[in-house]
């Protein structure tokens, strides 16, 4: 995501949740449509590889901003 967001609430979290979502939908989702559409198996996988790397990133991005000002144990 390109946009830093202060999330303060549950409820900014779940608007940058659907927001993030929307836009890996956006993204991957057309690309895995049309390999299930039109490309081979390994089109397929590829496009559903890189749709649950985009899920891990994201939770990963939200995870550090989480942790950004937490002192180190």
């Amino acid at each position: 995501m390109l946009e830093t967001m202060e999330i303060d609430s549950r409820g900014d979290f779940a608007l940058w949740a659907i927001e993030a979502a929307k836009q890996i939908v956006s993204e991957q989702g057309f690309d895995l449509a049309k390999a299930a559409r039109d490309g081979s198996e390994e089109d397929l996988r590829s496009a559903g590889n890189a749709l649950g790397q985009a899920i891990t990133s994201v939770l990963l991005e939200v995870y550090d901003g989480l942790l950004e000002g937490v002192p180190a144990a």
